[in-house]
């Protein structure tokens, strides 16, 4: 294959350059082959195989019940769809929080298992020892902080972070401690947008934003959000792109309506 015909592959040294001069960074989640392939193709930058699956794929009300083999393999079919896309994998609840060990036996099973390219954590302090085991291993991590909803059961509610002054030094410290332990990139999801701007501003690693205002590297969305699948999440930082929940519906009844009258399958459509 000549060199001219290679696809660019974006990696964790791609968003730092990309950063550095000023190009915003597009993330979408995706969970299989099919939408997996498309994305990439459209030209996403980065793929987040998420914990989100838990409830969008699998209809769990938050993403704690989702499990690593789960996770394994919802990332190893996006991974298949991939040639150009970074592929993010969450680490799901309760596989590294509290102990590093466990915490590096789970990151080398997702990254052998799915072929995934780098993995994502929740917290700051309190997860920095796992952090720093499982990127000496030299797997890539990317942080999270603000809304992390592997925590909800200690929040309580899905608001917004940070808006008290204690919270908000508190996460401009873990983002420099995250930088300091090695991630590539930090997640900012549910703060306001000037505390956003602010820890951008403090950090070389690129910060991607949902629901976090204009001033982060990189955005990203739900894919089931943002195409618009899914009718029930409405937070004010979502922007719809498509309705495919009224498309399908649409087609579906067409469909059902074909089957009935007998006009499916017509001449054409038979052997």
């Amino acid at each position: 294959m000549s060199v001219h015909n290679e696809v660019k592959k974006v990696t964790t040294n791609t968003l730092l350059r990309m950063k550095a001069a000023g190009e915003k960074i597009a993330m979408l989640t995706a969970y299989d082959f099919s939408f997996a392939r498309v994305f990439d193709a459209a030209g996403i930058d980065v793929i987040l195989v998420g914990d989100s699956a838990s409830n969008v794929m699998a209809g769990h009300e938050t993403t704690l019940p989702i499990t690593l083999d789960q996770m394994i393999y919802h990332a190893s079919s996006v991974i298949r769809g991939v040639n150009k896309s970074l592929v993010v994998v969450d680490l799901p609840f309760g596989t590294y929080q509290g102990n590093s060990k466990e915490a590096l036996v789970s990151a080398i099973r997702v990254m052998k298992e799915s072929g995934g390219h780098a993995l994502k954590l929740e917290g700051g302090e309190e997860i920095v020892e796992s952090v720093k085991r499982i990127i000496s291993a030299g797997v890539p991590v990317m942080g999270h902080l603000g809304l992390t909803p592997q925590s909800i059961y200690k929040f309580g509610t899905y608001a917004v972070r940070a808006k008290e002054e204690a919270e908000a030094e508190k996460l401009k410290r873990d983002a420099i401690l995250l930088q300091e332990a090695g991630c590539f990139a930090v997640v900012l999801e549910k703060i306001p947008a000037q505390l956003a701007k602010e820890v951008s501003e403090s950090l070389t690693i690129p910060t991607i934003g949902i629901g976090a205002g204009p001033h982060c590297d990189g955005q990203v969305l739900v894919m089931h959000d943002m195409l618009g699948i899914n009718n029930e999440f409405q937070p004010r930082f979502l922007r719809k792109y498509a309705n495919l929940h009224e498309q399908i519906t649409n087609a579906v009844h067409q469909y059902v309506k074909d089957v009935r009258r007998k006009d499916f399958p017509n001449e054409k459509e038979q052997y």
